[in-house]
């Protein structure tokens, strides 16, 4: 990856890192927006779009609710869409190499990503706990003190995340790319299927879990199935 490139990708998966929980927290680290960003800023806005897409399918097996850990995607996905636009095949597609290694790594990653919100939690409340008595009363300076150093961290934690990431993502994908000897149509197959069996098992457990899923997603689903024949 050109020095440019890798600089404006690391950049970018830092702002989408602000967005999960410090900052507008406006749907922007779903990893179908932060993928189609990562492959948009290369220039392939549909490879990042179809790599942003799958890993929402895992995505959808966990649930950002609460004190729960969970996979932090934002970042990671920036990186993932970028690394699709390696070798972009027929109709702007991802190679299946480059989808394979961009799904693989956005997993991985985001993973990553997580254990380092934890972390970055824990310090936030380790610098916090001294400070609870102001905090109570309602301290204007130690409350905006707070704000900003978890914006901060934040914006750290994802620019860090996106250059740990990026590198070696950019290196495996360069390698695997000449030795991939699965035909396209399989190469794909095989990703989409793994990622539409988890996203799959995600629904189902809500049907059972959340009261009116089973409607929303069939409304969603007519929606969807509407959009893309006019579209067509």
């Amino acid at each position: 990856m050109p020095p440019e490139h890798l600089v404006a990708v690391v950049l970018l998966a830092g702002v989408v890192g602000l967005d999960v929980v410090s900052l507008i927290q406006g749907m922007v680290s779903r990893p179908v927006v932060a993928a189609t960003l990562g492959g948009a800023l290369l220039g392939d806005t549909v490879a990042g779009l179809v790599t942003g897409a799958a890993l929402e399918c895992l995505a959808l097996e966990s649930l950002p609710v609460g004190a729960s850990r969970y996979p932090e995607w934002g970042s990671a996905s920036v990186v993932a869409g970028a690394v699709a636009t390696h070798g972009v095949g027929e109709g702007m597609l991802p190679a299946p190499a480059s989808f394979a290694v961009a799904v693989l790594v956005g997993t991985l990653g985001a993973w990553f990503a997580g254990w380092m919100v934890v972390k970055q939690r824990q310090g936030i409340a380790a610098f916090a706990r001294p400070r609870l008595d102001r905090l109570a009363a309602g301290d204007r300076s130690t409350v905006v003190a707070i704000q900003l150093m978890g914006m901060s961290l934040d914006l750290a934690r994802g620019t860090v995340v996106g250059l740990l990431v990026a590198l070696p993502a950019w290196a495996l994908v360069a390698w695997v790319a000449p030795r991939w000897s699965l035909p396209e149509q399989v190469g794909r197959a095989v990703v989409i299927t793994a990622v539409a069996a988890v996203a799959v098992a995600a629904v189902w457990k809500d049907f059972h879990a959340v009261s009116g899923t089973r409607r929303l997603f069939l409304l969603a689903l007519a929606l969807g199935t509407v959009a893309v024949f006019l579209g067509a």
